[in-house]
């Protein structure tokens, strides 16, 4: 029983202060202004700078290598038999050499 009564007496409290009247003057609500970010600093490209110095001239390539040579090509036909000659022979006799004194 002795739970009842404070179980009471708490909910009795709790209502007399949740019934009492807020107040008689006007809510005044303050709108905070969000923090302005400063802006981003914008960069200005400047006026182009001279040109460069010319490179240096490269080195000479290396010579390439000697080809392969060529297959042997092949072997011609047989050419015709001549024709039979009318039975004149002629002999062709070499120079003579000279003596030699030495």
């Amino acid at each position: 029983m002795n739970r009842s009564i404070l179980m009471g007496a708490l909910l009795a409290a709790l209502l007399s202060v949740l019934s009492l009247p807020a107040c008689d003057r006007p809510t005044t609500v303050v709108n905070v202004p969000a923090p302005v970010a400063a802006p981003a600093p914008v960069a200005v490209p400047g006026p182009p700078g001279p040109p460069g110095a010319t490179g240096s001239q490269g080195e000479t390539g290396s010579q390439g290598a000697t080809g392969y040579q060529g297959n042997e090509g092949s072997k011609g036909a047989t050419g015709a038999t001549g024709a039979t000659g009318d039975a004149t022979t002629v002999i062709v006799v070499p120079p003579a050499t000279p003596a030699s004194g030495y």
